[in-house]
């Protein structure tokens, strides 16, 4: 489903996030990313919603060699995708629920539709109720389960997580990966970032990441 060929990624000024990487990730498997602060994990990830492109090398989603794509097709095949990033903030000018509605205003969907849709949501990550309430409201773990609302608003096949229990605590973070568990057993691919491996006691297949090199 998603598939790394020899894969590098150099930034000017000659720093190599990645270096020569090369893997394959099946449909419906459960994968983390580990390794250091600057590893290349974050580089990695955003290589398959389009966010950075490879110097060298291809990236090759569900048959797609992601170099083809134009650029007015990227946001098409970005719905296909759940993503939640560090630098992918709330905003807290909005709602819960509006929050959560971004990706279907975008997308075009009915009012009555997106809210089906977004109450459903809200509802799958235990926030059902609470879509009137503003995000400053909630906890440092609510927030992030509304951002995970927000990446699966849109049913996607394939969710990425960049270090999602960063700054919470070891309950919250728990419970948070439990969260991308039960998306992984609907049949949804998942793909998490993250230097916690104390977190996933369930033995998920692991890809280490260090100075840009599989290890």
């Amino acid at each position: 489903m998603i598939r790394f060929e020899s894969v590098s990624k150099r930034y000017p000024g000659g720093y190599e996030a990645l270096n020569h990487i090369s893997f394959t990730i099946e449909k419906g498997e459960f994968v983390v990313l580990t390794g250091h602060s600057g590893a290349g994990k974050s580089t990695l990830l955003k290589m398959i919603p389009v966010i950075e492109r490879p110097s060298t090398g291809r990236v090759i989603v569900a048959g797609q060699d992601l170099a083809t794509l134009k650029r007015a097709a990227i946001p098409f095949y970005r719905r296909t995708l759940g993503l939640v990033l560090q630098n992918d903030t709330l905003l807290h000018d909005r709602s819960a629920a509006d929050n959560v509605l971004l990706p279907l205003a975008v997308a075009g969907y009915t009012q009555a539709d997106a809210m089906r849709r977004v109450e459903a949501a809200l509802d799958r990550v235990g926030l059902s109720g609470r879509g009137h309430e503003m995000p400053m409201s909630f906890s440092g773990g609510e927030q992030q389960r509304l951002a995970i609302a927000r990446a699966i608003v849109n049913r996607p096949t394939i969710l990425l997580a960049d270090e999602p229990t960063a700054f919470l605590d070891p309950a919250y973070g728990r419970d948070i990966v439990d969260l991308f568990r039960s998306f992984n057993a609907a049949g949804v691919t998942v793909i998490i970032s993250s230097h916690e491996e104390s977190l996933f006691d369930f033995y998920p297949r692991t890809l280490h990441l260090s100075h840009g090199k599989l290890s």
